[in-house]
C-alpha cells in the first residue's frame, strides 16, 4: 500500500458493513484508485472510489453506500481531506435530468418527443402497407370478395348500367366492380382492386350521380392502397401477412366498421371529386347523399339494417362542403339515363330484400 499524502487523508469515518449493524469507526486510507479501512490493526478492503453511491447527508455528514452491498455505508462526520473529496462520486438529483434543465422546459421536451412518437406511430402503417406485396393483397381480395359468395348480383341489363357507370367514371382495368344483394347503405373497398357496392346503396340513392360520388371515392382508396393500411391499423401486420387465418368474413367485417385516417379520406375525396369533373357529373348529388347521411335521415328497411357507410366513412359538413365548391359552371350531364338507372337499381333482381344473416355478420 502506497504512503497516503497529507490531502490524501486518512480520515475517521462511521463504517456499517450491512452485515452485523453495529457502527464502527476506522480509518479510511487511500490505497492507490481506492480505499481501504483500517481499525485494530486490520484493514477491510480494499474498495473503489467508483463503487461509492451518494446517499446524502445525514446530521450534516455525507454518507455514501456501495453499489451491490446493501446495507453497506461510510459515512463522514468531520472535514474530509481534499484528495479524498475530489474522488467521491457528486450526490445524485431526485430529478436526474429535469433538475438539470428546469420543470419547464423539461415538460416542453417531453411534449415535444411524445408529438413525434405519436406522428411516427401513425405514420407507419401508411408505410408498411406500400410495402406488402402487391401478390399478397391479391390473394387478400381474392378471399375476401369470395365470401361475398351467391350474393353476388348478375342481371344483365343492370350489369350494362355498372360498367357504364364505370366507363363514364373512367374506372382503370383491372379494378374489379360488383353489387351483392345486402341491403346496408354502403360501399366497400377490399384489397386487390376489388370494390364492393351493396344493394341498400343503390336503393336509397336519389340518383345515379350520388352512386357515381361514392363509387369514385372507392377509386380513390384502391389507388391509394388505403385499405390495406386500414387492415394495419386495425389488425396488425402479422395478421394481414398471416393469410388471414381463415377467418376472412371476420375481416372484411373489420373494414366494414373501420374507419380510414383523415389523410386518406381527403385522399380518397380529392380523387373522387377530379373524377366527377372529368366525367362531367355533378358534385352536388355527392355533396347532398353525404348531408343526408351525416344527419341520419335515410331509414333502411329491415331490424337488423345499419347505416354502414356513417361507420366506415364518417360524414362532416366540411366534406359536403368540400364537394359542393368544387362545382364549375359547365353543364353537367347524368352518369347514366333513366333507363339505365331504373336498370343499376333492379341488379339483384325481384329476390333482392330477402335478407338472411350470412357468416359475414351483417
Amino acid at each position: 500500500m502506497s504512503a497516503p499524502s497529507d490531502s490524501d487523508g486518512p480520515v475517521r469515518v462511521w463504517h456499517y458493513d450491512g452485515a452485523s449493524g453495529v457502527r464502527r469507526e476506522p480509518l479510511m486510507v487511500p490505497a492507490g484508485d481506492g480505499f481501504v479501512l483500517a481499525e485494530h490493526g486490520r484493514e477491510d478492503g480494499p474498495y473503489a472510489f467508483e463503487d461509492l453511491v451518494a446517499q446524502g447527508v445525514v446530521d450534516g455528514a455525507p454518507r455514501y453506500g456501495l453499489k451491490k452491498r446493501p446495507g453497506w455505508s461510510v459515512t463522514f462526520p468531520g472535514p474530509m481531506p481534499a484528495g479524498i473529496a475530489t474522488r467521491l462520486p457528486g450526490a445524485r438529483r431526485y430529478g436526474g435530468m429535469i433538475d438539470r434543465i428546469g420543470l419547464w422546459p423539461a415538460v416542453g421536451a417531453f411534449t415535444a418527443v411524445s408529438a413525434l412518437v405519436i406522428a411516427v406511430l401513425m405514420t407507419v402503417p401508411s408505410l408498411v402497407a406500400r410495402m406488402i406485396p402487391r401478390s399478397v393483397e391479391a390473394r387478400m381480395g381474392a378471399l375476401m370478395v369470395g365470401d361475398f359468395g351467391e350474393r353476388a348480383c348478375t342481371d344483365p341489363e343492370g350489369m350494362a348500367a355498372l360498367q357504364a357507370m364505370a366507363t363514364r367514371m373512367q374506372m382503370r382495368e383491372g379494378v374489379d366492380l360488383r353489387v351483392v344483394d345486402v341491403p346496408m347503405v354502403n360501399a366497400v373497398t377490399l384489397p386487390g382492386g376489388h370494390v364492393v357496392l351493396f344493394s341498400g346503396l343503390l336503393k336509397q340513392a336519389s340518383s345515379p350521380d350520388e352512386v357515381a360520388g361514392v363509387l369514385a371515392h372507392e377509386l380513390g382508396h384502391v389507388e391509394n392502397r388505403d385499405v390495406l393500411e386500414s387492415l394495419v391499423r386495425q389488425l396488425g401486420l402479422s395478421v394481414v401477412l398471416g393469410g388471414l387465418d381463415g377467418n376472412v368474413g371476420g375481416y372484411t367485417n373489420a373494414l366494414l366498421s373501420a374507419s380510414y385516417s383523415r389523410g386518406a379520406e381527403t385522399r380518397a375525396d380529392a380523387f373522387a371529386i377530379d373524377a366527377l369533373r372529368q366525367a362531367q357529373v355533378s358534385p352536388h348529388a355527392t355533396a347532398a347523399f353525404f348531408q343526408r347521411l351525416s344527419k341520419s335521415e335515410i331509414k333502411v328497411k329491415g331490424a337488423d339494417a345499419l347505416l354502414g357507410y356513417m361507420a366506415s366513412h364518417p360524414m362532416s359538413s366540411e366534406r359536403e362542403r368540400r364537394f359542393a365548391a368544387s362545382a364549375g359552371k359547365a353543364g353537367y350531364t347524368p352518369v347514366l339515363d333513366g333507363a339505365q338507372w331504373q336498370a343499376l337499381k333492379g341488379i339483384c333482381g325481384a329476390g333482392s330484400g330477402e335478407w338472411k344473416r350470412s357468416r359475414l355478420g351483417f
